[in-house]
Parts: structure tokens; C-alpha cells; sequence
């Protein structure tokens, strides 16, 4: 039943399956302890999956801490070594929207198993001559390349809504008076509104162009997608979005202006138009903008939360 139980319990960390692992651990504690053909217990496995939920078990079972820490294959290996290597080579990050944050997960598990890793192993050769940092440059360079990728295409957007906010300062609706050069329409609310869209968007844009710029220009590394990058994301996007919604509430003014005195129902039915882009956008866009502020702010309790799970009665496995 022992061996049983320990072929059930790799095929279920295989499979990702945190809570029967928990109810076997509970009734085998032993098993924890079970290495497969490869010399890798579950939290290996858990590492090479990214599967947080068992690799967090590891917290409640302190002797396994330096067993694994000291983990070597037969290419001398370790398991910084581990990670790298199967770095950006997992299904369950497929789910996170955006390189940049699929990066920044990754080094975030990186930085969590370094932590586990004696100091003398983190620079460690194997028998290829590579270092765990080294290999794990090598399988993230598409990421980083994407997530510029990117960036570059936001600010082509952003650059087209500047240059669209600059010209209708001098096309105002209505036009301007011939003698004294001030707007027709200068004394209507309408009037305003459009005004104070038009600029709010220009200013948006701009901020969200050089955000994204900033990104591109400034000398960066791979580390700087764990925390900088993200929050520069985040940034830009958000004022991306904004210059949008502020663009179509100068759109629809502008017929409020033109058209408030023949049309009534024009403006109205322009403006409920002129909202579903900025709300297919919102929504578009909303997963991914989670995701970057959980990468912000809540990536730093992924591990080591604290919640204690394979206790029973007090006692540890």
C-alpha cells in the first residue's frame, strides 16, 4: 500500500491536484519523503509545474528544506538549476495575460528557490558550464523580447490618439469667430466639456507614451520585470485607457454642440454608441490590469502564506 501510495501521490502532483495530495500526505505521512525515478520528491515536481499550492506544504515540513536545497541529477544539476531550466516552459502560465507578467512570475520563483538554495550553490557550474542565472536568461529571452513588443504597440496607439487630441483644439465645432478669433460656441457647457475631454485625453496620451517610452529607452535587465516593469505597465495602461474614454466623451460633446438645438436625439444616440468601445475596451482589458496589480502587490504572498494545512491534531507530519 506504501508503494501505492507513493505512485498516487507523484501522478497527483503531476497532475496538479493539490487537495488529494494533502488528504494522502494526511493519511501517509511517510510518503513525503518517496523520490522517483528521478530522484525528485513532489516539492521537485511542484517547482517544475509552478504549482504554488504544494510547493507552500514545504513551509510545514522544515526537514525537507535541506534535502531538497541539496538536490543534485547526474549532470550536477541543482535545483536552482531546476528551475531555470524549466522556466516559461509550463502550461498553468498560459493563464497569466501579458509577457511582462508571465516574466515577472517566473523570477519570482527564481528568487523564492534561491532563497532555499545554500549560497555556495547559487553561481554552481553543471556539466555543461552554466550557471542557474545563465540558463534562466537563455529561456526568458522571448518573453522579454514580447512583453517590448508590447509596449511598442501601445504606443503606437497612444501616439495616434495625440495626434488626434492636437488637432481638434484647432478644428473646434462650430468654428471661431472671424473678428475675434474666440470659438462660436465658446459660452455653452457642451462647449466646455468637449474643451476639457479634448485636453484630459492629450495629456493622458502623452503620459501614457512616455511611460512606455521610458521602458523602451532606459537600460533595463530581466530582474527589472519583478517589481519596476510591472508598475510601469500598469501605469501606462491606465492612462491608455483613459485617454481613450476621454476622446469619445469629446467626440460625443462635439455633437452635443453642433446639434443641441435641431437634433436633439442625435447627441444622445452618439453618445450610447460612442460608450461601447471605451466599455469592450474596459473589459478587454480589465484581466490583464488585475493581473499586474496582483503582480504589484500581492505577488509577494504567494509563498509562505502562513496558512497551515497538513497539521492534524497539533502535531506535524
Amino acid at each position: 500500500m506504501d508503494m501505492n501510495s507513493g505512485q498516487l501521490l507523484f501522478t497527483a502532483a503531476e497532475m496538479g491536484n493539490t487537495r488529494f495530495v494533502i488528504e494522502l500526505l494526511r493519511m501517509f505521512p511517510t510518503t513525503i519523503n518517496k523520490r522517483n525515478n528521478e530522484e525528485m520528491t513532489i516539492f521537485h515536481i511542484a517547482i517544475m509545474r509552478r504549482n504554488k499550492e504544494i510547493y507552500n506544504l514545504l513551509y510545514e515540513t522544515g526537514s525537507q528544506n535541506s534535502r531538497i536545497s541539496r538536490w543534485f541529477d547526474d549532470n550536477n544539476n541543482n535545483i536552482l538549476h531546476l528551475v531555470a531550466m524549466t522556466s516559461n516552459d509550463t502550461t498553468q502560465l498560459q493563464t497569466v495575460a501579458g509577457a511582462s507578467i508571465l516574466m515577472q512570475r517566473e523570477l519570482l520563483w527564481y528568487k523564492e528557490v534561491e532563497k532555499m538554495v545554500p549560497p555556495a550553490f547559487r553561481n554552481l557550474k553543471n556539466k555543461d558550464g552554466k550557471t542557474p542565472y545563465e540558463i534562466f536568461s537563455e529561456n526568458n529571452k522571448e518573453l522579454v523580447s514580447k512583453g517590448l513588443k508590447w509596449t511598442r504597440d501601445c504606443m503606437v496607439v497612444a501616439t495616434l490618439i495625440i495626434t488626434v487630441a492636437f488637432a481638434v483644439v484647432f478644428t473646434v465645432p462650430g468654428g471661431n469667430n472671424q473678428d475675434t478669433g474666440i470659438p462660436i460656441f465658446h459660452r455653452d457647457a457642451s462647449f466646455l466639456v468637449f474643451i476639457i475631454a479634448d485636453a484630459f485625453s492629450l495629456f493622458t496620451s502623452s503620459t501614457s507614451l512616455l511611460v512606455f517610452l521610458s521602458i523602451l529607452t532606459s537600460p533595463h535587465g530581466q530582474r527589472d520585470f519583478l517589481y519596476a516593469m510591472p508598475g510601469k505597465l500598469m501605469i501606462g495602461l491606465v492612462a491608455l485607457f483613459m485617454s481613450v474614454a476621454a476622446m469619445m466623451i469629446t467626440f460625443a460633446a462635439s455633437f452635443f454642440v453642433i446639434y443641441k438645438n435641431t437634433y436633439k436625439w442625435l447627441p444622445i444616440v452618439i453618445s450610447v454608441l460612442a460608450a461601447i468601445p471605451v466599455i469592450i475596451f474596459a473589459a478587454l482589458q480589465y484581466p490583464f490590469v488585475m493581473d499586474m496589480f496582483r503582480s504589484m502587490f500581492d505577488s509577494r504572498y504567494l509563498f509562505n502564506t502562513g496558512k497551515r494545512v497538513l497539521y492534524t491534531n497539533n502535531k506535524r507530519l
